[in-house]
């Protein structure tokens, strides 16, 4: 019970990552906060959580909306008195190679995957401060944040901001007793990649990891988890690899 007694938000909860991380966190002892736009995913990820007997809240939240985002953090802090854990891990992916783009193909991405984690930091780490919490900010990069594909210049762009944007909000709130760190996992095999399938792109991604094949939303939940607890206390502006070695021989 690595996070008993923790309350944690995690964006994005509704499906892939984010209801395996918030599985993984309320076996762990915490509480969570689901919030994503998927009202009948999110709602179901609470109820698998009370099922295995944990404690969690559904927040129909557009992470795109600074204030749908700070009500969440609200929410967490009326309901359970505290904000410990924030994960920032909303996201969307579109395939669309670059010359046959029209610019909004590029801003939805953007919107989604870099202003999103923004406001999740922004609003959790003013919850944090008011409330005298030392807690842990942890953010959804990618492999992608540090090699190129094509088709995904938008997906390049938010992820490679999302790590600057994580050491950057490290060095700030430092002097609070925040720490803000980031995955970057490989390829997942979430509703995002399968998405994909039909392209080929999900099979040669898998191909691509040192062990050849795709990696589960539950192997990165494990790695949120462990981050989020005193354990990774000295892990502060750092982007955990989490890609079974993708980005290291391809």
């Amino acid at each position: 019970m690595l996070l008993e007694g923790k309350v944690s938000i995690i964006t994005g909860g509704a499906s892939g990552i984010g209801r395996a991380t918030a599985l993984k966190f309320v076996r762990e002892g915490a509480k969570v906060v689901v919030a994503d736009r998927d009202v009948e995913g999110g709602k179901e990820t609470v109820r698998l959580v009370e099922t295995t007997g944990g404690t969690a809240t559904f927040v129909e939240t557009d992470v795109t909306q600074f204030e749908q985002v700070a009500a969440a953090v609200d929410c967490a802090a009326n309901t359970y008195g505290s904000l410990d854990i924030m994960f920032n891990n909303a996201g969307i992916g579109r395939y669309k190679p670059l010359l046959e783009h029209e610019p909004e193909d590029f801003d939805v991405v953007v919107r989604v995957n870099q202003y999103g984690v923004y406001y999740g930091i922004l609003a959790s780490a003013r919850k944090m401060k008011e409330l005298g919490v030392k807690g842990t900010i942890i953010n959804t990069a990618s492999v992608f944040s540090f090699v190129a594909s094509p088709g995904v210049i938008g997906y390049h762009a938010a992820k490679g901001a999302v790590k600057m944007m994580t050491q950057a909000a490290a060095l700030e709130l430092g002097a609070y007793g925040i720490r803000v760190v980031a995955i970057a996992p490989g390829g997942v095999d979430t509703p995002i990649i399968q998405g994909y399938k039909d392209m080929g792109l999900a099979d040669r991604m898998g191909r691509q990891h040192m062990r050849g094949k795709m990696q589960t939303p539950e192997q990165i939940a494990n790695v949120v988890a462990l981050l989020a607890t005193p354990d990774a206390d000295a892990i502060n502006g750092s982007v955990v690899m989490v890609d079974d070695g993708l980005a290291e021989w391809k």
